[in-house]
């Protein structure tokens, strides 16, 4: 997610230094994007050196006008970051979280800025996604939310606004969906290519709910349906417990080459 932001970002013109806490995944991520950008020019898009160049791995929290984070979904990994970005940044630069779920409120508290902070979610893969969930907190200002609509427009993206509640709309409505595929599956109601095609063919959607699960990664999705169970006090958002044992297993999905199915390395 980290380095589809940083090319779609780039590829609008302006400069991104890229920073991960992993040594060498920052490189590895150019790269990634260098084959992405490649397949885009095919199809008429920018020229891959031209925006790569505007794309500088670091090895720290450098200062910018604004931060966009998309670290794993734990509240003690991301309220780290905002505090360190906090200490970093000029004080006018805008911290935005590219959380699915956990509240753009508690992030702001850390900081000193809250009002500056705001929910930027990109969907994946970020640079065919048109949407992105602008998200603000309790303190965050219009003047952090316009500037942060006219960014996703001018990324190419549409932005829709939502209010700091559990799962935002797009997870609060996307979990339980998923969730329920995964219950199906586990009583044996239908077998997995089954039950995503009824969701792809019955609902026109382009990908099955367990495919997509399986794309967002297994334990991305058990950690937002805890999020979600625990803002709401309802047990209807508890994950299945075939998810959780999946993630046990760590069947995690596309990245570790088998969740609900498997994938070639």
């Amino acid at each position: 997610m980290g380095g589809g932001i940083a090319q779609v970002v780039a590829a609008s013109g302006r400069h991104v230094s890229l920073f991960d806490a992993a040594p060498g995944a920052a490189e590895h991520a150019v790269e990634t994007m260098r084959r992405s950008l490649e397949k885009l020019a095919a199809k008429g898009g920018p020229a891959p050196e031209g925006v790569l160049e505007r794309i500088t791995p670091v090895d720290d929290l450098v200062p910018a006008e604004l931060m966009i984070e998309a670290v794993i979904e734990s509240p003690a990994v991301k309220e780290e970051v905002f505090r360190r970005a906090d200490a970093v940044l000029p004080a006018e630069a805008v911290l935005a979280s590219n959380t699915s779920s956990i509240p753009i409120t508690s992030l702001g508290a850390v900081t000193g800025r809250p009002e500056r902070v705001i929910g930027m979610h990109f969907f994946n893969p970020v640079p065919v996604m048109a949407l992105v969930e602008v998200v603000r907190g309790l303190d965050t200002s219009d003047e952090t939310t316009a500037a942060v609509v006219g960014l996703a427009r001018d990324l190419g993206k549409t932005p829709a606004e939502a209010r700091d509640y559990p799962g935002f709309v797009s997870n609060r409505i996307l979990m339980p969906f998923i969730n329920e595929a995964a219950y199906a599956l586990m009583q044996g109601v239908s077998d997995a290519q089954s039950i995503d095609a009824i969701a792809k063919l019955g609902f026109n959607h382009p990908i099955g709910p367990l495919a997509l699960a399986d794309l967002i990664g297994l334990d991305t999705c058990v950690a937002i349906m805890e999020v979600l169970q625990a803002g709401f006090g309802d047990p209807k958002f508890a994950p299945c417990p075939l998810l959780r044992q999946y993630v046990q297993a760590g069947r995690l999905g596309r990245k570790s080459g088998r969740g609900f199915y498997e994938y070639a390395s």
